[in-house]
């Protein structure tokens, strides 16, 4: 079944110049780019993005690295792309991603784990609006 996820990579993989490598790998994974943007957000932002976390002992941290630097916030279209987009992705935490992810490749640590990938249908379609 067609559909849409959404996507970021993170601030620590385009400091690292790896966003070409990911794009490239989204991209023959036979996703469609339906929407694509470079920018740099704000905490505020990035609090509102991750609100769903904000009772979290993390929040704090993980909206300060994601408005450290500039991003691709990104929508994907093709059949199954929420499970595929997250198989391709990898394990959150790359010490436990599969050999060929994306995380595998190329994240450094649990927080700095170049992408984001929506989980599910409704995540999808706030994080899509949230952005778009």
């Amino acid at each position: 079944m067609l559909e849409r996820t959404f996507s970021i990579i993170k601030p620590d993989a385009v400091a690292a110049g790896l966003s070409g490598a990911i794009l490239a790998e989204i991209d023959q994974a036979g996703f469609r780019f339906v929407a694509i943007k470079k920018e740099s957000i704000t905490k505020r932002e990035a609090e509102g993005f991750y609100a769903i976390h904000s009772s979290k002992p993390f929040f704090s941290g993980l909206t300060d690295f994601m408005s450290s630097g500039p991003l691709y916030l990104m929508v994907l279209e093709k059949d199954n792309a929420i499970a595929d987009l997250r198989k391709l992705m990898g394990a959150t935490n790359p010490a436990n991603a599969e050999e060929g992810t994306i995380r595998k490749k190329f994240a450094r640590s649990l927080q700095e784990n170049a992408i984001h990938g929506s989980d599910a249908p409704e995540t999808a379609a706030f994080e899509i609006g949230y952005w778009f």
